[in-house]
């Protein structure tokens, strides 16, 4: 009797068993991201959608080395800045020529996705050549007082051709054309006043 007891209890457990619901698998419990999105809480809030003030650093920012709280150069995370970086919002950057025409200056157009045109190459015994001041890559960025940044070729030589100041005066951006144009170049703020700065002291 005991064993069939002992049988009996056990058939009892196996069939409550049978019966117990199981609780679901959630295959799509959230899993902990190790504060991956933590910068971006830090810099929009929790909801994201926070207001950020002028000098305020952003995830963007700290990743790509940009200090924006201060001057002093802060050490890049996860990616490097370009080593070949060049800043088209700081006037040691550029360079200004006033040549009498013809000026032997053979331009090129940028990439369509930047416009604008850059110096090819300079001719033998030009204006150019003898003043010294141009080299080939140098980006086009206004004429006298005139801005020809990102214009078409055509456009852009039109209006170095339509000037009658007996020397035009050309100023140049030295760098490569990814520094000018799109993100990592000067605001179109920036470059109206330079451009102006530029022509009063000329």
């Amino acid at each position: 009797m005991k064993s069939s007891s002992i049988l009996v209890a056990a058939a009892t457990t196996s069939c409550a068993n049978a019966f117990v619901p199981v609780q679901p698998v959630n295959s799509r419990t959230p899993l902990a991201l190790n504060g991956l999105f933590d910068g971006v809480k830090e810099a929009f809030g929790s909801g994201g959608m926070g207001e950020l003030e002028g000098d305020r650093e952003t995830p963007i920012d700290r990743w790509m080395g940009w200090n924006a709280k201060s001057d002093k150069p802060m050490e890049a995370m996860g990616s490097k800045a370009p080593t070949d970086f060049v800043d088209s919002m700081d006037t040691k950057n550029y360079v200004t020529a006033s040549l009498t025409k013809p000026m032997g200056i053979v331009f090129e157009e940028n990439d369509a996705e930047f416009g604008g045109i850059f110096v090819l190459d300079i001719s033998e015994g030009s204006s150019a050549e003898s003043d010294g001041t141009l080299k080939p890559g140098d980006q086009l960025v206004s004429v006298g007082d005139s801005k020809v940044y990102g214009l078409p070729f055509e456009e852009a030589l039109g209006t170095i051709i339509d000037s009658t100041e007996e020397k035009v005066s050309l100023t140049f951006f030295r760098g490569p054309s990814k520094f000018l144009y799109g993100a990592a170049g000067a605001s179109q703020e920036w470059l109206d006043s330079f451009i102006k700065e530029a022509k009063v002291e000329a």
